[in-house]
């Protein structure tokens, strides 16, 4: 059985920061390409950085410089280190696991709530 169980959401003031981490099981975690997804009322899920098995990333223009993907194989977790949080980054953030060879996630995890507000 898959399961993508992230945590280290919350509510934090405008220029803070948060750590998200999300734990894998039931997978060959290593192979696949991990992935932070947010959602926030009324507008699409959107890609906020990814990262491949092999440590490439590729970010979301709205958190380049602000926010960071890692990966650790050994824990088969993923990770957003996110820094100069802004109201606008208010969402649901979901973790995803896709593996290389396909175009959709294959997997999602049930996403935690990050608020970001004075």
């Amino acid at each position: 059985q898959v399961q993508l169980v992230e945590s280290g959401g919350g509510l934090v003031q405008p220029g803070g920061s948060l750590r998200l981490s999300c734990a894998a099981s039931g997978i060959n975690f290593r192979i696949y390409r991990m992935g932070w997804y947010r959602q926030a009322p009324g507008k699409q899920r959107e890609l906020v950085a990814a990262i491949s098995g092999s440590g490439s990333t590729n970010y979301a223009d709205s958190v380049k410089g602000r926010f960071t993907i890692s990966r650790d194989n050994a824990l088969n977790t993923v990770y957003l280190q996110m820094n100069s949080l802004k109201p606008e980054d208010t969402a649901v953030y979901y973790c995803s696991a896709r593996l290389p060879s396909e175009s959709r996630v294959d997997y999602w995890g049930q996403g935690t709530q990050v608020a970001v507000s004075s």
